[in-house]
């Protein structure tokens, strides 16, 4: 299994960015996926996670109403739009397997808020 997140990057406060996870050797089609993130001296938090129906999602309460998991079966890739980001949103963001922060994951992308 591999997964690759690309995306991130340094935005301004209020600023977006979408994420992006490419998946192979499973199919997300049958398969629960999450986004994690990491800041610097915290532990890994989950963020985001959609059930394998595509219908059903999930968000922590820290970005509730400001990120929007995703997923397209067809190019098997998962995606977390981020909107109005804050400077405590700056982390090393994660795609994992499952609905929590134990599945495996990929490299990670940077996400940098700051003015």
């Amino acid at each position: 299994v591999q997964l690759v997140e690309s995306g991130g990057g340094l935005v301004q406060p209020g600023g977006s960015l979408r994420l992006t996870c490419e998946v192979s050797g499973v199919s997300v089609r049958a398969q629960a996926m999450s986004w994690v993130r990491q800041a610097p001296g915290k532990d890994l938090e989950w963020v985001s996670g959609i059930f394998r129906d595509g219908t059903n999602t999930y968000t922590a309460d820290s970005v509730k109403g400001r990120f929007t998991i995703s997923k397209d079966n067809t190019k098997n890739t998962v995606y977390l739009q981020m909107h109005n980001l804050k400077p405590e949103d700056t982390a090393r963001y994660y795609c994992a397997l499952g609905l929590g922060t134990n599945g495996s994951r990929g490299q990670g992308t940077q996400v940098t808020v700051s003015s």
